[in-house]
């Protein structure tokens, strides 16, 4: 009887409780990692946060002046059985400039510094392959610098900057157009980015 109700408890929980994994990325600004994260079907969550650094629970400020080691991220929670951990490194790829390092777009400074951040020896596994096929595959000539990592701590930013590309869709989208991000991604992965 117990294995029974145990079964009817497990089977109520949502599907997202049933088996989750983490992804951590940086690609640059946090808003538009997140949005780009939030919109893949079978992502659960995407939060904006720092990570990589040595200061413990960092503020914005903080992390903005560049001394913290912190780089703006995005910890993504996933449903394993509706999106691959290889479908979430292929977003990563297209939505960020891997042929510099510790800038990104109008953004400079190792606080915006793109890396990946692997939570498990698969992850990273995973990452060094997906890294080595767009290599491959990337239509431009320069090497991809993109550092792969192990996670560490990773400390949510704050609630202002959660969700700030809906919450604030005219300063996002000023930001977006003003930085020159998605005509920079443009020009990098042309039509590689519309098969995504």
């Amino acid at each position: 009887m117990k294995w029974l109700l145990a079964f009817i408890v497990f089977a109520a929980l949502p599907a997202h409780a049933q088996k989750t994994e983490k992804a951590t990325f940086a690609a640059g600004c946090f808003w538009c990692t997140e949005e780009a994260f939030e919109k893949v079907p079978g992502v659960i969550s995407a939060v904006s946060g720092y990570t990589g650094g040595t200061v413990k629970g960092p503020s914005y400020e903080q992390v903005s002046s560049g001394r913290t080691g912190h780089t703006e991220a995005v910890e993504v929670t996933f449903d394993p059985a509706k999106v691959s951990y290889e479908r979430l490194l292929d977003v990563f790829w297209l939505n960020h400039d891997p042929t510099v390092t510790n800038r990104q777009f109008c953004d400079s400074g190792t606080q915006y510094r793109p890396e990946i951040f692997y939570h498990s020896e698969e992850q990273k596994r995973l990452a060094e392959a997906s890294k080595a096929k767009w290599e491959k595959q990337k239509p431009f000539r320069q090497p991809l610098l993109t550092p792969i990592t192990q996670a560490s701590a990773f400390y949510p930013a704050e609630e202002y900057h959660q969700d700030y590309y809906k919450k604030n869709a005219f300063q996002y989208s000023f930001y977006v157009s003003g930085c020159g991000r998605y005509s920079r991604l443009d020009s990098l992965w042309g039509d590689l980015r519309k098969k995504k």
